[in-house]
């Protein structure tokens, strides 16, 4: 079978053949169809052995059910991730990590969903219910941002984005859109931080008592910096959560029911996967160069064809 693997030289990318996957009884093979990327994953590409397989988000049919009976059925339409290893024809995927898919979602929006989509849905989840509070996104124009925008909307709260390219945001439902966050102005009860850096420095101290600031990336390399009474005395009980996708499946829970949850809302077009490239796995590499260049406005989607 063919798949995307990682070579020394730039584009740091190319297809190529690997032996059939040898699924786990636990594991459904899935003949994947459409993959996203994301600007973690690609930006590891030049630092990875040679013939590495990397990807994480997928969706496809399920060609292979599990061995042991658990997950979906042969034929199944299903969307799902993995830690490493999505950027292939046929892909074994541990049960938990997988979702059939309704009516009325294509395989390319399916794709966008499992890391961008979950990081939004469950960093949202550890700030609590949002009805009424005033939720802050950073780096709002990113995949994840896109998501928490729509989604902290429709769970009731008032949303204010911060990004370098604010285009489309309002209509997302962010009632504010600003390009910079400074260390002072109105206070959030739930934070959520894509930049780390000074841009993490100027939203603790924007952070209600008993807010939360969850930071779940860093774009930039700058450490962070802030006047620790501006935490400990204006805003007692206020916590910082270090969000990290993949070691929160390890060690909560699988990540089915929140796919399904995700997918639903998408078939009722309640909520946009916001794709701003499609092209075929075959152009990986100008697709890889436009995200790390920050000329793709939401996410990028490969169909593997």
């Amino acid at each position: 079978m063919r798949a995307l693997l990682s070579r020394q030289e730039h584009p740091y990318v190319e297809l190529a053949e690997v032996a059939d996957p040898e699924p786990r009884p636990d594991h459904a093979v899935v003949s994947v169809k459409a993959i996203s990327l994301n600007r973690g994953e690609v930006r590891r590409l030049e630092r990875q052995d040679p013939g590495t397989l990397s990807g994480w988000d997928l969706a496809g049919t399920v060609s292979w059910p599990a061995t042991d009976g658990t997950g979906p059925k042969a034929g199944a339409r299903v969307v799902g991730l993995k830690n490493v290893g999505a950027w292939a024809e046929q892909v074994p995927v541990p049960v938990e990590y997988l979702a059939e898919l309704p009516d009325g979602i294509s395989y390319e929006q399916a794709a966008t969903l499992p890391v961008a989509g979950l990081t939004a849905l469950r960093c949202l989840e550890i700030g609590g219910y949002v009805v009424g509070k005033r939720v802050l996104i950073t780096g709002a124009s990113g995949g994840v941002g896109r998501f928490a925008i729509q989604l902290a909307k429709l769970g009731g709260a008032h949303v204010t984005a911060i990004a370098r390219r604010t285009d489309g945001l309002a209509e997302l439902g962010a009632d504010a859109v600003e390009s910079e966050l400074s260390a002072t102005g109105d206070m959030f009860d739930v934070i959520l931080d894509a930049v780390g850096g000074p841009v993490l420095g100027a939203a603790l101290q924007r952070v209600t008592p008993g807010g939360s600031v969850i930071n779940f990336a860093a774009t930039v390399t700058e450490p962070v910096s802030f006047p620790t009474r501006e935490l400990f005395a204006r805003a007692p009980g206020a916590q910082l959560h270090g969000f990290y996708l993949f070691d929160d499946l390890r060690h909560t829970r699988s990540a089915a029911a929140d796919l399904r949850r995700l997918a639903d809302l998408v078939a009722d077009e309640r909520l946009d996967c916001q794709i701003d490239l499609t092209t075929s796995w075959t152009e990986a590499t100008a697709a890889i160069q436009a995200l790390l260049d920050r000329r793709v406005a939401g996410k990028a989607v490969l169909t593997v064809d």
